[in-house]
């Protein structure tokens, strides 16, 4: 653990503080990663339930009894020596002791033992791997208290907003009695709105928000000019500064952060306008539209690709063309954008259509992701094909992948229930441990098993018969999709059998709170996107742990394994009851882009459903390519933006 002094913004590392970036090549991480490992195993005995609570109730012991008034003396004491002594093991032990005895005061709840150790694990820069329910949301006040007592400008980062205000909001009254503010920073804030509340303690905010106000940052510090100019400034930061440097984060959801979502590097930019584009973008659309699949271009899952009869229809339909059009290796992308457009990028499954605007779907989460757009003119074609108005194409003003903003972080750590599988990546990549933490209670989740349709239509009418079999006996259901569109197709058929039922996808997320709390009651059927997910907390309602409590079907499995575990998770949770199953088709999108055709058309002329272990392959084959493709996309994009960044810095221009 550093030094505190080397934390939190002063005169010893500068008013916008960050790591500095170490060029090292795959073998030297591989080496680290390696060497990381054996430190880990090193440490196990200090990462233990026994050892962390010990000594957490050994503090507790000496605070029971003390009025009001002497704990209050207690604390103001224990800020002292945070200030001065730092982060030492004893002073943060009895900053978890007084943080879980006000949390019984304020919150009417008090941190479990293995809430102790993930808190603890978090704080020594290490990913916690929490199944899904053991309140990760709780656990994460733990470090956040310990190192803002410390003076250390504390971000809590999720993967959407909803969570970071409802976390944000519920845990106000606990640092509120510890002497600490909090604040919540939403993209719906103005810049100085925002501003206010990273001066907060704590603040939580999405990994979006927080990356998109350090871009702000970046074009409008000093920083454009070098790194050390906004280390070494006159000792205060510019008023258009949001943020307070890049001190401690603690990482909600971590894996869904630092690997599903790092793919994409962020960008950073601002309409350009041209009102010569839009004819370009129907011409595009145009030349299209007027191409065969499997004659002029292949495709297969999002990879597209020209045939050389595709190269000579649109050399032939550009011959006469000027501008854009005038050479072959231009006209050839503009008309693969188009391809992409009308046959890759689906409505109400990769975006949606809204008050005239095309709306990106993040396919993780299920949520709008309202700021974003596809660059090179992709985006100004989707809407050509929507016939919304067009928007001017995107200047990228500042950009930065996932991988390099975090490890800027002088302290990071985190917690997900699905690490197992990506732990060898966040210790390569960042530099990170993992460490299991046990559940609190035994898991009473039962897992009934695969069954693959060999058509879509079999899946949905299976899927029917399931809910109504299980509604009739009172248990709440969660019906899990991939898309929006699946979403509404299961709600109209459940309209059809006067199925009572409540749908949560994009369209509905102003009323997610409402719908979220209500799907654990007695009778309760729930139909949601990803959105049910991540941090969604289903409390069970009176009488359904007698029933077996929550339900779930996925009715489609995600790329990953991971994602589908988190929709299991929304069952079960603290030791409640609950079960899961999985009812696909082989027309699915997730086996159609993997298997090749002759074994599709095999699998559509079965007749019987497919179960048990074949079930599990169809599904896992598929699961665990897309693991390894995404994985090799994440290393390409962090080594593209890190010669990118060299690059930039032997110029003058980099950060």
């Amino acid at each position: 653990m550093p030094a505190v002094r080397a934390l939190r913004p002063g005169s010893q590392i500068g008013i916008y503080p960050q790591r500095l970036e170490r060029g090292a090549d795959r073998l030297e991480r591989w080496l680290e990663s390696i060497a990381g490992r054996f430190h880990d195993r090193w440490q196990r005995r200090r990462y233990s339930i026994a050892y962390i609570r010990a000594a957490v109730e050994r503090r507790e012991q000496e605070l029971k009894g003390l009025a009001h008034a002497e704990v209050a003396a207690q604390l103001e004491d224990l800020r002292y020596r945070l200030h001065r002594e730092g982060l030492a093991d004893e002073l943060v032990f009895k900053a978890f002791a007084v943080t879980r005895i006000m949390s019984g005061f304020t919150l009417g709840m008090q941190h479990y033992p293995n809430q102790l150790l993930g808190g603890w694990v978090i704080l020594n820069g290490n990913m916690a791997e929490m199944a899904t329910g053991e309140g990760k949301s709780l656990t994460a006040t733990l470090p956040a208290v310990a190192a803002a007592l410390a003076g250390i400008p504390v971000h809590v980062i999720t993967t959407n907003e909803y969570l970071a205000a409802r976390d944000a909001e519920a845990f106000a009254p606990l640092y509120k009695a510890m002497g600490l503010t909090v604040a919540a920073a939403l993209e719906s804030m103005s810049s100085g709105q925002r501003r206010e509340a990273y001066g907060a303690d704590i603040v939580y905010l999405t990994n979006q928000q927080l990356v998109f106000d350090y871009l702000r940052d970046r074009l409008a510090s000093p920083a454009t000019a070098g790194r050390l100019a906004m280390k070494y400034g006159d000792g205060s930061a510019p008023e258009e500064l949001s943020l307070r440097g890049l001190c401690f984060a603690i990482l909600d959801e971590a894996d869904s952060v630092l690997v599903d979502e790092a793919r994409t590097p962020l960008i950073l930019s601002r309409d350009h306008r041209d009102e010569t584009r839009e004819r370009i973008y129907q011409t595009a659309l145009e030349i299209a539209d007027s191409l065969e699949q499997d004659r002029h271009f292949f495709l297969k899952g999002t990879d597209l690709r020209f045939t050389a009869d595709g190269r000579a229809a649109v050399a032939t339909a550009t011959t006469a063309m000027t501008g854009l059009f005038s050479g072959q290796r231009h006209s050839e992308f503009l008309v693969r954008q188009a391809l992409v457009a009308r046959h890759v990028l689906r409505r109400d499954y990769h975006y949606l259509v809204r008050n005239d605007k095309v709306e990106i779907i993040d396919q993780n989460t299920g949520r709008v992701m309202a700021d974003r757009s596809w660059q090179q003119g992709l985006h100004q074609m989707v809407e050509c094909k929507e016939s919304c108005p067009v928007t001017g194409q995107r200047e990228t003003l500042a950009s930065i992948s996932y991988q390099r903003f975090f490890r800027r972080y002088l302290h990071l750590g985190g917690m997900s229930g699905t690490l197992k599988q990506v732990r060898g990546e966040l210790r390569s990549t960042y530099g990170l441990g993992t460490f299991h933490v046990p559940t609190h209670r035994k898991p009473r989740r039962q897992h009934l098993g695969y069954t693959v349709y060999p058509r879509a239509q079999d899946k949905w009418l299976a899927i029917l018969a399931r809910v109504q079999e299980v509604h009739r006996s009172g248990q709440p259901v969660l019906v899990g999709t991939c898309s929006l569109y699946d979403s509404d197709l299961v709600g109209r058929l459940f309209a059809r059998r006067r199925l009572p039922h409540r749908i949560l996808n994009a369209r509905q997320d102003r009323d997610e709170a409402d719908i979220v709390a209500s799907a654990g009651e007695l009778g309760r059927i729930t139909v949601a996107t990803n959105m049910a997910g991540r941090g969604t907390d289903i409390k069970l309602g009176d009488g359904v742990d007698a029933l077996g409590g929550l339900h779930v079907i996925a009715a489609e499995s995600n790329p990953e394994f991971r994602i589908d575990r988190q929709l299991f998770g929304r069952s079960a949770r603290q030791g409640d009851p609950g079960s899961c199953e999985v009812i696909v088709s082989s027309e699915d999108r997730l086996i159609t882009d993997f298997y090749p055709a002759w074994l599709l058309r095999r699998l559509s002329r079965r007749e019987a459903a497919i179960t048990g272990w074949l079930a599990r392959l169809l599904v896992w084959l598929p699961q665990r390519a897309n693991s390894v493709r995404f994985r090799q996309q994440r290393d390409e994009l962090l080594l593209v933006d890190e010669k990118l960044g060299k690059t930039l810095a032997y110029s003058g221009r980099g950060d």
